[in-house]
């Protein structure tokens, strides 16, 4: 057995150790300085359209700054997304509202368009209009943003983008992160790029990623003493952690061009075999392909998605299958939903492959060995009768 070829490993580019430097030669080893500021303004720069940026500890944190900036309080409702990861909704409960989830869409298997619209006439009729609607863009494809937008508009509900996984993905040549009244990122380090830990809170307004800086940094006012006129968080991210995210934003476009070339191998060797699934591009649409997944159908394939994974875990060989639906989830069953299976169908067919820019051509050819032995094992069953 080989060594453990990992989901999505993060990936350095060089230059990440000369700003952590930079940051212990001046001493700017705290919160703030430099670095951040850097770090705010290299967003901005890559995702265009007039954004700002503010660089916070995590994604998670920027959707729970980015809910309260939009209102969101104590038995409100929030429309979500349901087959995403738990880190989109569950700052909706902090606040002590009630996610909505909305079942995905076969084509990009994110947020249905349709099931939005009939949510939201329902919640309305139940005099429950949603604060906001927090679509994502699984796996860094992006969701049906034009049609989703189309619907907020028309219903007056601000959208907080979840863009985690999709940095380096567009619409029409527009990125993702941009299409928000609030856009969020993920920099954790199982992302495209890392800053160990991190995220950003995106906004085409500077004031949500002014307010967004002040709530969280313990939402100290202007006084020379501590003095506290709101309830502030300790959420922004470290000198240290941005310096590593300036470095890693130097490499991005290589690493997006790194994980599409992993993605074109996977579908180059196992686009048509039987049962066998790849989630493509619509028409405008890139993705980032962050995770290069597929779906794998029993009754046509032979096998099933939890086959594949026990055997690439066998051999030292990580991946995972698709996220199990909010709506799924114990802590969110008594929550409303709007769907019609979408969602539980691909969690229970789906499975994310190894996707690291990082792979080296041996460890392709190992998980590609395990792969073909899974569908060759079925082959020569179905041949043998």
């Amino acid at each position: 057995m080989g060594p453990k070829i990992w989901l999505s490993a993060p990936h350095m580019g060089g230059n990440e150790q000369h700003y952590v430097n930079e940051a212990f030669q001046s001493n700017w080893v705290a919160p703030l300085g430099p670095n951040v500021d850097g770090l705010e303004q290299n967003i901005a720069n890559y995702l265009g359209e007039g954004t700002h940026a503010a660089a916070l500890s995590s994604g998670t944190a920027a959707i729970h700054l980015a809910l309260i900036l939009l209102g969101v309080g104590p038995g409100d409702e929030v429309i979500c997304q349901s087959m995403t990861f738990s880190a989109s909704a569950n700052p909706i409960a902090y606040l002590g509202a009630t996610p909505v989830f909305i079942d995905s869409e076969p084509e990009t298997w994110n947020m249905s368009p349709a099931h939005l619209e009939e949510a939201i006439k329902d919640r309305i009729r139940l005099g429950k209009k949603p604060k906001a609607i927090i679509p994502v863009h699984l796996y860094g494809m992006p969701a049906h943003m034009p049609a989703i937008l189309d619907i907020a508009t028309r219903y007056e509900i601000p959208v907080l983008e979840d863009a985690a996984e999709a940095l380096g993905s567009s619409i029409n040549g527009v990125k993702c992160g941009t299409f928000g009244t609030i856009s969020v990122l993920s920099f954790n380090g199982n992302k495209i790029i890392t800053t160990s830990g991190g995220g950003a809170l995106v906004a085409k307004e500077p004031r949500f990623t002014e307010t967004a800086r002040f709530l969280a940094t313990q939402a100290r006012d202007a006084a020379p003493h501590y003095q506290h006129s709101h309830i502030g968080y300790n959420y922004r991210m470290s000198n240290i952690c941005a310096g590593i995210g300036r470095g890693q934003m130097e490499v991005l476009p290589q690493r997006v061009e790194q994980r599409r070339a992993v993605y074109q191998q996977y579908f180059n060797r196992y686009n048509g075999l039987p049962g066998v699934s790849f989630v493509a591009e619509p028409a405008g649409y890139y993705s980032n392909r962050w995770l290069t997944t597929i779906t794998i159908d029993p009754a046509l394939a032979g096998v099933t998605r939890e086959t594949m994974r026990l055997a690439l875990e066998a051999e030292n060989i990580e991946s995972r299958p698709l996220w199990k639906p909010m709506h799924l989830q114990p802590v969110f069953s008594d929550c409303p939903f709007y769907g019609n299976g979408c969602s539980e169908l691909l969690f229970e067919n789906g499975l994310c492959l190894p996707s690291s820019s990082s792979l080296s051509e041996g460890e392709m050819e190992r998980i590609f060995h395990v792969l073909g032995k899974v569908f060759q094992h079925e082959l020569t069953s179905v041949d043998g009768g």
